[in-house]
């Protein structure tokens, strides 16, 4: 990252991405700052995939507040259905953000299917002023479980079943 870098938004109205970003940043001598600060309402996500929508987010935000921009799109894929929820994982069953919805929805298609295999994609975009943005993408492989475990995390996290660490997402320490 640029050494001159002084302040940095985040692109998302989500708590919990952004308790993440920040965290990942500390240390960096970079302010985070959330895009609510500014006034800034979310992007209209009308990309086909992670990779769109998280560079609309990112552009979205920087263009509004003049400052460089991090947005991550991200989602569940499962095998079972045909890569979805996807695109759609925050809004899979109707209300965008709506996670104790979101997971009873996925557990009940899941429903007497046996091959639960997953993946959480990420797709991170940052982008300053007229330089090119910087992507990077990012995929972690699981599989879905047949009821919650866990207390931590947020979204599918207490059904995504991380088969190296042999617990839930919502069971790994942050």
């Amino acid at each position: 990252m640029n050494t001159s870098l002084k302040k940095v938004v985040i692109a998302s109205s989500n708590v919990g991405k952004i308790r993440e970003i920040s965290r990942l940043l500390e240390g960096l001598g970079v302010e985070v700052v959330a895009q609510s600060d500014y006034g800034v309402a979310d992007a209209d996500e009308s990309g086909q995939s992670f990779r769109e929508n998280s560079l609309i987010k990112a552009q979205h935000a920087a263009r509004l507040t003049g400052l460089p921009a991090i947005a991550d799109d991200s989602g569940l894929s499962v095998k079972a259905l045909d890569g979805a929820p996807g695109v759609y994982s925050a809004r899979f069953a109707g209300e965008h953000g709506d996670d104790m919805a979101n997971n009873a929805k996925l557990l009940q298609v899941l429903e007497g299917v046996d091959d639960r295999a997953a993946a959480f994609h990420c797709v991170a975009t940052f982008v300053n002023a007229d330089r090119e943005p910087l992507v990077a993408e990012g995929l972690w492989l699981g599989e879905i479980l047949h009821r919650q475990h866990g207390e931590g995390g947020f979204g599918y996290d207490p059904l995504f079943f991380v088969l190296d660490c042999g617990c839930s997402s919502a069971e790994l320490s942050s």
